[in-house]
């Protein structure tokens, strides 16, 4: 791995060339670092066990401090991989509040925002083209 980023390093054992590969990777393949395990109802609904987290999703969070907790995802940081969900802040030491940015890994997907189906937009994209060719 000398070069910044490499398309084909497959895997290592040495944890300074997995966070280098994590750090350095461009934002197509950082947006698989933020797929979020589905609630048991979504995952037989959609036939998968995650799915990449998008605004408007409402998550529960599964780890760490706010354990239990749920809200709509506010923002999703592909950079950082970090979520920031609404109504998960911790009080600062001036009296303010902040956001806590959430590893994805520690979320459940409960509800998923309005999403655009592939399929469904072949078919109409399909039928279009149709009626301009006869």
């Amino acid at each position: 791995m000398k070069k910044k980023f490499s398309k084909h390093w497959k895997v290592s054992s040495q944890p300074r060339k997995k966070r280098k590969y994590v750090a350095n990777a461009p934002l197509h393949i950082k947006r698989k670092f933020v797929h979020v395990n589905l609630s048991k109802d979504l995952r037989k609904k959609l036939g998968k066990r995650n799915i990449s987290i998008k605004k408007d999703d409402k998550v529960k969070i599964k780890r760490g401090k706010f354990k239990g907790k749920e809200g709509k995802v506010l923002e999703v940081n592909l950079k950082k991989s970090k979520i920031i969900i609404e109504g998960i802040q911790v009080k600062k030491m001036d009296g303010s509040k902040a956001n806590v940015k959430m590893q994805p890994s520690n979320l459940q997907i409960i509800e998923l925002a309005e999403r655009k189906n592939k399929k469904e937009s072949k078919k109409k994209n399909e039928q279009e083209n149709k009626k301009w060719v006869t």
